[in-house]
């Protein structure tokens, strides 16, 4: 190390506070950024480096913390930071001098000679050096220097590199051969601090080069001149050149205080003097989770700023004038550093409340509003103790106190009184006055809409456009029912559409005040309104037809598209109007029926007489045997042997239907003796119908004879094989006819058999 001029240099970082773990100072970055550090003479921020001294001769340089570090109550604490030292040197000294990393009480703050390496004469604190020039030999080296005192021995000519006070230095071994500190690459260095728990006064150092330990293991540093009681210290770094010359250079600096973080460094509580005896007392350790959270987890101690004994009852700390107290926060497990920068600022002030308003809603314009009386703010002193009373001759004699505070009811103007007293018991009295929000104004409104088609009970309501209040940036909430609005129970989500019957539901109307009244809003559902006028129809299948939906409706579209009050040439089927009253339009549906047409049921032809028995269609029926001349009667008479088209229509005329009948041979006697002529009765003409049956029947009834496909639907006047006796007998012949009707057919009539014997 070159003695005859030191340069000084302290590097400045950026600052991160308070982290959960620790205090970091750094100086990172490209360029670097040096906010909260001091740089000093020569020293200088080149990219991502600080470089202290330029390859110049008489050089110094410095960077230091801008403010003070408080190490009275931190158990342990680290600095890591790369170094390089390069240049061309001087031919006479080469290159010097070397770099120091110090925690000093008297730092540099500028250009400074004499002490090697930077380090002024005199200063006081932690040094840990790294010295490239000997001066005994005026050669190179690489050597590691610790002072933990005062940097003035030699006297007169204080250089580390001769300081050898017992147990607070250190000196390596030359670790050219191994590490030499000159060179174009960057050295890491660790250095770590603790207290030395067989000694608290001490520090152990321990210092690494690249991961190397270069001291004594645990090695411990006791204090000496004026290191002796330093709590306080400026971390920094510093160079010089002096006769030789160097680049020295640092980077990626970062020191470590794990030290308790505390959320602020000082508080300043409202104390007061007990009027009645001149002191005061407080719970100091209330004010703990102002500087902590979960204080339970600290060991805190008090002391009366400037004694270093702690207070011995916190929670009862008296005082009689201004005081000041200090905060210790202590990590119990020691892994954090004591943190002893909080404060508790006590100035005694005489206690006086204020008169305060106070102003809630009169809701639904009940004429009184629901008042925290707490709210007021009578006063900024926490843990006050409240008693209020409505009047101010009350709250004097200590009655009627208002026990329901928290939700008094009270009409717009009223006042209350309140006692406030404090921790330290001093007393005063104020006047709270309660007013009111202005009410919200609100009236009941209607709602009408149109029936819902499918369900023509209820209606599709839009609620939100009920107009009930004219006041303007207001919030509405729908509900069932008056209590359900005034409880804010079972909202109405669905406003629009709302389907519901005529009813009512309720709506709170709340200002900006959080303040609401409620109005009704009557929902009435328009009922259709359909024709009289228009009803079912019956006509004949293929006539058409008017249909006539009615006046009085303000417009018309029928399912054909026609949109006017009547449609015409309208066949048989089914249709739909939309009748228009007012706003609303109603479905209504009419049927046009075909007439029911009516039905043969069967024709009875007895001898030469027709007649029809039809069923169905609207009587009254008319026949005819033309579709020219019409009858009213059913009966058609004097009929001879043929095929006869008879025709039929109802009341409603129209085209008539048809029935085709057969009217057979009329035989009235037979001779059954084989000569010919007249043996038997024979329809055999009629095989062609469907489901002919041919019956003789004696006059008793009993059956003597069935004709069919075997016998070819004759009779020869025999029954069983036997010729019956002369005389008359009863048949009967039925058939269905070959119509698309199937008109069923029944002829009869008497016979006489004349057989000889």
């Amino acid at each position: 190390m070159k003695k005859n001029l030191l340069l000084f240099f302290s590097i400045a970082v950026s600052t991160l506070l308070n982290t959960i773990s620790a205090q970091t100072f750094q100086l990172t970055g490209n360029p670097v950024v040096t906010t909260g550090w001091d740089l000093v003479s020569a020293a200088t921020v080149s990219t991502d480096f600080v470089r202290l001294t330029a390859d110049q001769t008489s050089q110094f340089g410095a960077i230091k913390l801008s403010d003070p570090i408080n190490l009275k109550y931190c158990d342990r604490w680290k600095v890591e930071f790369d170094f390089r030292i390069d240049g061309n040197g001087t031919t006479s000294y080469g290159r010097g001098d070397g770099l120091t990393f110090w925690y000093l009480s008297n730092p540099p703050t500028s250009f400074t000679s004499g002490g090697g390496l930077g380090i002024p004469a005199n200063a006081n604190g932690l040094m840990v050096a790294f010295d490239i020039f000997n001066n005994s030999t005026e050669g190179q080296m690489s050597k590691v220097h610790v002072l933990y005192g005062t940097n003035n021995l030699p006297a007169g000519n204080p250089n580390i590199e001769y300081n050898t006070t017992a147990n607070s230095t250190f000196h390596s071994n030359d670790l050219n051969p191994t590490q030499p500190f000159v060179g174009a690459n960057y050295k890491h260095v660790e250095v770590n601090g603790e207290t030395d728990p067989n000694n608290i006064n001490n520090w152990i150092i321990q210092i690494r080069i690249d991961g190397v330990l270069i001291n004594t293991p645990n090695q411990s540093f006791a204090p000496s001149g004026g290191a002796i009681g330093m709590t306080t210290g400026y971390f920094g770094f510093s160079s010089a050149t002096g006769a030789a010359s160097a680049r020295q250079s640092i980077k990626n600096v970062k020191i470590f205080v794990d030290k308790v973080p505390i959320f602020t460094n000082t508080i300043s509580p409202y104390v007061c003097l007990n009027p009645s005896t001149g002191n005061g007392a407080v719970d100091l350790t209330s004010y703990a989770n102002q500087f902590v959270n979960n204080p339970g987890n600290y060991n805190i101690s008090y002391f009366v700023t400037g004694s270093g004994t702690p207070i011995a009852n916190p929670s009862n700390f008296q005082y009689s004038g201004p005081t000041n107290i200090t905060v210790v926060v202590s990590d119990p497990s020691s892994t954090l550093c004591d943190n002893g920068d909080g404060r508790i600022v006590l100035d005694p002030q005489p206690f006086e409340a204020t008169d305060a308003t106070l102003t809630e809603c009169n809701n639904n314009n009940a004429g009184v509003g629901i008042f925290n009386l707490d709210d007021a703010a009578v006063t900024t002193v926490t843990g006050v103790t409240k008693h209020f009373y409505p009047t101010l001759a009350a709250l004097n004699a200590g009655t009627n106190e208002i026990l329901n505070w928290n939700a008094y009811p009270a009409a717009n103007g009223a006042t209350v009184y309140v006692q406030v007293t404090t921790p330290q018991g001093c007393v005063d009295n104020a006047k709270i006055t309660l007013n009111h929000y202005p009410t919200v104004t609100v009236t009941d409104a209607l709602l009408r809409t149109c029936a819902i088609e499918t369900n023509p009970s209820t209606g599709s309501f839009n609620l939100t456009i009920a107009s009930v209040t004219p006041q303007t940036g207001t919030v509405k909430e729908y509900y069932p029912s008056l209590t359900d609005a005034i409880n804010e129970t079972n909202q109405i989500t669905t406003t629009n559409p709302y389907i519901a019957p005529s009813g009512v539901v309720y709506v709170r109307v709340i200002n900006s005040n959080g303040c609401y009244g409620v109005a009704k809003i009557t929902l009435e559902v328009i009922p259709p309104t359909y024709s009289t006028v228009l009803q079912d129809k019956v006509i004949c299948f293929e006539d058409k037809t008017t249909l006539d939906a009615g006046s009085g409706f303000n417009g018309y579209e029928w399912s054909n598209g026609e949109t006017t009050q009547t449609i015409s040439n309208v066949g048989v089927g089914t249709y739909w109007v939309k009748l228009k009253t007012g706003d609303c339009w109603a479905t209504q549906t009419v049927k046009v029926f075909p007439s029911e047409q009516p039905v043969v049921n069967y024709v009875e032809i007895s001898n030469n007489t027709i007649i029809v028995n039809v069923a169905g269609g609207t009587p009254t029926y008319q026949y005819s045997l033309d579709n020219i001349n019409w009858q009213d009667s059913n009966e058609f008479k004097n009929i001879a042997r043929g095929e006869y088209t008879i025709f039929i229509k109802d009341a409603y005329d129209c085209e008539p239907m048809q029935v085709i009948v057969t009217v057979p041979n009329l035989i009235n006697v037979i001779t059954p003796n084989a000569d010919g002529v007249n043996d038997y009765i024979d329809y055999s003409a009629l095989g062609n119908k469907q489901n002919l049956v041919f019956n003789v029947y004696d006059r008793y009834g009993a059956k003597l004879h069935q004709g069919d496909k075997t016998n070819q639907y004759r009779w020869d006047g025999t029954a069983n094989g036997r010729k019956v006796p002369t005389g008359s007998y009863w048949y009967s012949v039925t058939w269905t006819e070959n119509n698309k009707n199937r008109t069923p057919v029944k002829f009869s009539g008497w016979i006489v058999v004349k057989n000889r014997e």
